[in-house]
């Protein structure tokens, strides 16, 4: 067991009381499970994690700061269609009432929003994005 034996048993003890979310709570419990003699294999079949998984959770603690290990790099994704400007007016025409904006309904359907966007901004988006925006803005 030569990986974490620079890392001591008491610093990740204190991450896992300071784990912020059960990811990070999970990182450092396979890393002391590991530390307690729990092979990669006996901690794949406990936690159903892919091996290669442990092996980079092992990896990050053998070589970063116990600190950041337990935590995720930050993964922005896609920049947003829609501006925040954008965003604050389909709030307001959310709460109002899809006559307003000349349709022949009172309350708003996934799909009448999806086509109101892509009339006003000139944005597609599929009708599930559409419906999690829905939920978003109300």
């Amino acid at each position: 067991m030569a990986k974490l034996d620079e890392v001591s048993t008491e610093r990740l003890r204190d991450a896992l009381s300071n784990a912020a979310d059960a990811k990070e709570a999970k990182r450092v419990i396979v890393a002391l499970d590991y530390k307690d003699g729990q092979s990669v294999d006996e901690l794949s079949e406990r936690y159903g994690i892919p091996r290669s998984t442990l092996y980079s959770w092992l990896e990050r603690f053998e070589n970063d700061p116990v600190e950041s290990a337990v935590t995720d790099e930050s993964r922005p994704g896609r920049p947003p269609k829609l501006t925040e400007e954008a965003l604050a007016e389909l709030r307001a025409d959310v709460a109002a009432s899809p006559s307003k904006r000349g349709y022949d309904a009172e309350e708003w359907t996934t799909a009448m929003f999806r086509e109101y966007i892509e009339e006003r901004y000139g944005v597609t988006y599929s009708e599930g994005h559409v419906r999690r925006l829905l939920r978003q803005l109300e």
